[in-house]
C-alpha cells in the first residue's frame, strides 16, 4: 500500500470537516478531486475508509487506523519543515567543536555562555576527544569548528583568525631563573617540564623554541588540571610554560614568576577552522565575532 502525506492530510481533513465539501475547501481542492483520491485509497486497502451512511461522514475501522498514523506523522512532518525554515535563516543548526589547545578551556566557556544566550535553538558540544584528529573530523562533518593554532592549507576548510597569545614561562618565586629577565631554550636543560597530556608537537615550547634548538628540559611531567600545574610550580617542584589568558589571576601573586620567552617575547595566533560554506552562516559568524573578544578581555584582566 502506497500512502503519501497528502492522503494523510486528506482523512485527517474529512474527519476534523465531516464532509467531503468542506474538506475540499480546507484543502483547496475541488470536492471531484477529493472523492477521487479517496477512492484511489480505498482501492489500495481494499476497504472502505469511511461509513458513508452517516452525517456526519465518519471513519470506517480502517479509516481510524490512517487518522492515527496522520496525527502521529503530520506533526512530525511539520517540526521537519519548521527545523528546515531555521536552518535556512540561520536561527538554529549544530555546533560541534573540537580543540587541538589544551588550556582554550579558559577562554572557549566565556564564549560559549554569551553564545547561548543569543542562540538557545543551536546544538552546541564539544568533542575533547577528537583533539589529535580534529581537522580530518572536520571534513568529515563529525565537527563543524576546530580551535588550532597550527592553520593548514586544506582545501574546503577556512582558517579564521581569533587573537594573537604569548606563551609566557612560569616558576616559583623561588626559582633561581627568577632573577632573570627572560627565558631561553637552554634555560629549560636543568629544569622539570610540567605540560598538559598532549603530544610536544602541540606545545608551543617545544614547537618554538626547544625543538628548534635542539634542548630537551631535565624531565618532563604530564599534568591534566591547570590549577594542579600551578599548585606544583608555587611548591617550586617544576616550571611550565602557558599562554597569557591563563596567567591572569597569578601574574602578580607573590608564589610565581611569569617571563617572556626569549628576548622579544613569542606570539601566537589562535584560528577557528571551520567548513567554508559555513563560515558566514549567522549563528557560526557570530561565534567568531565573540572568540575575537572575549580572550581578549581574560588577557586584560
Amino acid at each position: 500500500m502506497h500512502i503519501e502525506l497528502r492522503h494523510l492530510r486528506t482523512i485527517k481533513a474529512i474527519h476534523e470537516a465531516g464532509g467531503l465539501a468542506k474538506a475540499a475547501d480546507v484543502l483547496n481542492i475541488t470536492q471531484s478531486a477529493l472523492s477521487h483520491q479517496v477512492k484511489g485509497l480505498e482501492e489500495q486497502a481494499g476497504m472502505e475508509l469511511f461509513v458513508r451512511r452517516t452525517k456526519p461522514l465518519k471513519l470506517s475501522a480502517a479509516g481510524l487506523r490512517v487518522l492515527r498514523l496522520a496525527e502521529k506523522v503530520l506533526p512530525e512532518v511539520a517540526a521537519l519543515q519548521e527545523d528546515f525554515r531555521n536552518l535556512r535563516s540561520g536561527k538554529t543548526g549544530r555546533l560541534h567543536i573540537a580543540i587541538e589547545c589544551h588550556a582554550c578551556f579558559e577562554w572557549l566557556f566565556p564564549v560559549l555562555e554569551a553564545f547561548r544566550k543569543a542562540w538557545p535553538d543551536v546544538d552546541v558540544d564539544i568533542r575533547p576527544g577528537l583533539a589529535f584528529d580534529a581537522l580530518p573530523a572536520l571534513g568529515r562533518e563529525e565537527v563543524d569548528l576546530v580551535i588550532s593554532s597550527d592553520p593548514e592549507n586544506i582545501p574546503g576548510i577556512e582558517f579564521s583568525p581569533l587573537f594573537d597569545y604569548e606563551p609566557l614561562f612560569v616558576a616559583s618565586a623561588q626559582s633561581p631563573l627568577a632573577k632573570k629577565q627572560f627565558i631561553e631554550a637552554e634555560d629549560f636543560r636543568d629544569q622539570l617540564l610540567i605540560t598538559y597530556p598532549v603530544d610536544r608537537a602541540r606545545l608551543d615550547l617545544f614547537s618554538q623554541l626547544l625543538s628548534p634548538a635542539k634542548v630537551e628540559p631535565r624531565a618532563t611531567r604530564q599534568v591534566e588540571l591547570t590549577a594542579v600545574i600551578l599548585l606544583l610550580v608555587a611548591s617550586n617542584r617544576g616550571v611550565t610554560v602557558l599562554p597569557d589568558w591563563v596567567l591572569r589571576d597569578i601574574r602578580y601573586h607573590t608564589d610565581y614568576i611569569t617571563r617572556p620567552l626569549t628576548k622579544t617575547g613569542i606570539t601566537r595566533r589562535m584560528y577557528a577552522a571551520t567548513r567554508t560554506e559555513d563560515t558566514t552562516r549567522p549563528f557560526m559568524a557570530h561565534l567568531l565575532r565573540l572568540a575575537r573578544t572575549e580572550p581578549v578581555k581574560l588577557q586584560r584582566s
